[in-house]
């Protein structure tokens, strides 16, 4: 089996949520809960927190976490994993975890490395869950993506994709499931993670605001894993709210 590291991009500075890494009304910080989530993968040989800001390197030293402090200037976190990669030469396997997802199941973080163990000559993969809620179906903020049959990724969007000619309430409870949101953990092999900073920005990545579609747009396949279950991540002190009831005293 390939070698594989999680690596853990950690912005200080967030926009809807200010500082939100930091946040520990459960006694942890959110960081901390996302470091320990992904710490439950039984595939992957090490996990590493790419961080901006030596406040974040010195949370990650206090709850005993590995850390490396990576260059504040990247405009992206796949920027920082990439420097992190850069140092992990024995590894084959990179594993981007979001540092606002205190709540990713070990087991999606797996089954997106066996997807690359599974199928040699794919590049990258990531995971994808059904929408059986329009509101959420039609919020710019959810993600879209379809894939065809080989479960390779067709496009993501922001809109809804595909969209239905004349709606019917039927499309929400199909089977298969007619529309999936994107699940923002990505695998990729090394060598290819290590390119991904030289790839051109393309005119629909930057209308859609969605680093992915860069991959797509220069020919590369990413293959999509069905979960069952979404992971939800941080955004907004309401989202941060609801997880604090669910985990306080955690």
């Amino acid at each position: 089996m390939a070698k594989s590291a999680i690596v853990i991009p950690a912005r200080l500075a967030s926009t809807r949520l200010p500082r939100k890494l930091l946040l520990k009304e459960t006694g942890k910080t959110v960081l901390q809960h996302t470091y320990e989530s992904a710490s439950q993968s039984t595939l992957a040989d090490r996990i590493i927190v790419a961080a901006d800001d030596l406040e974040i390197v010195e949370e990650v030293k206090r709850f005993g976490g590995e850390v490396i402090l990576t260059d504040p200037n990247h405009v992206c976190g796949t920027d920082r994993v990439a420097e992190v990669a850069a140092s992990l030469p024995d590894f084959d396997v990179i594993v981007n975890v979001q540092g606002d997802e205190p709540e990713i199941a070990a087991e999606a973080i797996d089954h997106s490395i066996q997807l690359l163990e599974q199928n040699p000559e794919i590049p990258m993969s990531t995971l994808a869950t059904p929408i059986r809620c329009r509101k959420m179906l039609e919020d710019p903020s959810c993600v879209k993506v379809v894939f065809n049959s080989q479960m390779h990724a067709i496009y993501f969007s922001r809109s809804v994709i595909p969209y239905p000619r004349e709606w019917n309430d039927s499309y929400l409870t199909s089977e298969p499931a007619l529309f999936f949101q994107h699940v923002g953990l990505y695998c990729y092999r090394r060598g290819f993670l290590q390119n991904i900073p030289n790839l051109s920005p393309t005119s629909i990545e930057k209308a859609e605001s969605l680093e992915q579609l860069r991959i797509l747009s220069n020919g590369h396949k990413i293959l999509v894993g069905k979960i069952d279950h979404p992971i939800t991540g941080i955004d907004t002190a309401e989202d941060y709210g609801s997880f604090v009831r669910r985990h306080s005293n955690c």
